[in-house]
């Protein structure tokens, strides 16, 4: 990909700046400045391609990071209208800053692409090809997430903890539920985005160190999956049900995919687990059965399709192969039940 651009890695290093300088700023103005950087290198390496429908994605990203910033702006100025001070730290009077502050949330949340705003991501990702794909789901929600963290540690208002609540929840459902109806890969795996993203705004409430370790197992994973995705990709990968042509290649991607989905004992698992754990004592501990419900709802549709692509597979191997792909399926219901055996364990010793 980069290797058909003259300064595709010039680009990657105006991402890598802008994403810095937002992150590292304590002033609303730099912040939205590195966010502006990090677009502008981001956008050549998706207008610059071959493809017609990867420059219309593009074009949909440009005007939705357009809008989000310009939320960005608009609350920053809200939020400088009350106290004179462009710091993230300074409350000025509190009804134009909750205002402020829950503008600046809606204009990350459109940036970050979830609930109620995630209606841009899966098409803009379904036009893109897999790098591309692999930088809108992990280096692009670096700036925006760590934002938001700093917005619910400095600034403590009711209002907007539960509209990260709300937010968090209902991106967890339209990811499971959305994933639902889905056969294309691009588009399956944007809606896993955004249900990851709303565990991680749910985790950024309680604990920084809960969503940077959440963050860190769903960029390793996404990283495994886009590779060996791109890896094996020749012109036939667009429809998911076309990884059944490669044997070992879409076994190793669905296993991937359980762990995304939180299958226990799996990596992906862990994460959540670790979320549960820190939030079961908040006040917000209604919240995690609708978390727990999403991630359900797409662990349910990828192990349906996982048996699906399994028992086709079987049909046309014959015999000789059943007896190695029953065996496989019985490890698979063992893992299961050990992990869900960890789990009740896990949680009794947590309530005594």
């Amino acid at each position: 990909m980069f290797s058909s651009l003259p300064f595709g890695y010039m680009f990657l290093s105006v991402m890598g700046v802008g994403t810095v300088l937002s992150v590292s700023s304590m002033h609303w103005l730099m912040m939205w400045a590195g966010l502006e950087i990090n677009l502008i290198g981001f956008l050549p390496l998706l207008v610059y391609q071959k493809s017609v429908s990867e420059s219309q994605s593009a074009v949909k990203y440009f005007i939705i990071q357009a809008l989000g910033s310009s939320f960005l702006i608009f609350g920053s100025l809200m939020s400088f209208s009350s106290s004179f001070s462009w710091d993230t730290f300074v409350v000025g009077d509190f009804n134009y800053s909750a205002i402020g502050f829950l503008v600046l949330t809606c204009g990350l949340l459109i940036k970050l692409g979830v609930f109620p705003f995630h209606y841009w991501l899966p098409s803009v990702m379904a036009g893109l090809p897999w790098i591309s794909c692999l930088l809108l789901a992990t280096w692009q929600k670096f700036a925006p997430l760590f934002l938001l963290l700093s917005l619910t540690e400095m600034n403590q208002f009711y209002v907007l903890s539960v509209f990260i609540c709300l937010v968090s929840v209902g991106s967890s459902l339209i990811g499971g539920v959305g994933g639902m109806n889905q056969t294309q890969t691009r588009a399956l795996l944007a809606y896993s985005s955004i249900g990851h993203l709303g565990w991680m705004s749910f985790a950024l409430m309680h604990s920084e160190w809960t969503m940077k370790m959440y963050l860190s197992v769903y960029v390793l994973v996404s990283i495994s999956l886009f590779t060996s995705l791109w890896y094996n990709d020749f012109g036939n990968m667009k429809n998911i049900y076309n990884l059944k042509n490669y044997s070992f290649m879409y076994l190793s991607v669905m296993f991937i995919l359980l762990s995304l989905g939180g299958l226990p004992p799996l990596l992906g698992f862990v994460s959540k687990w670790l979320v549960v754990l820190v939030s079961s004592n908040s006040v917000w501990t209604p919240m995690i059965f609708g978390l727990i419900l999403g991630s359900l709802l797409s662990l349910f549709y990828y192990l349906s399709l996982f048996f699906s692509m399994f028992l086709s597979s079987l049909k046309k191997s014959g015999f000789k192969n059943a007896f190695v792909s029953n065996k496989l399926v019985s490890i698979i219901n063992i893992v299961n039940l050990v992990g869900g055996g960890l789990l009740l364990l896990v949680n009794t010793m947590s309530s005594v």
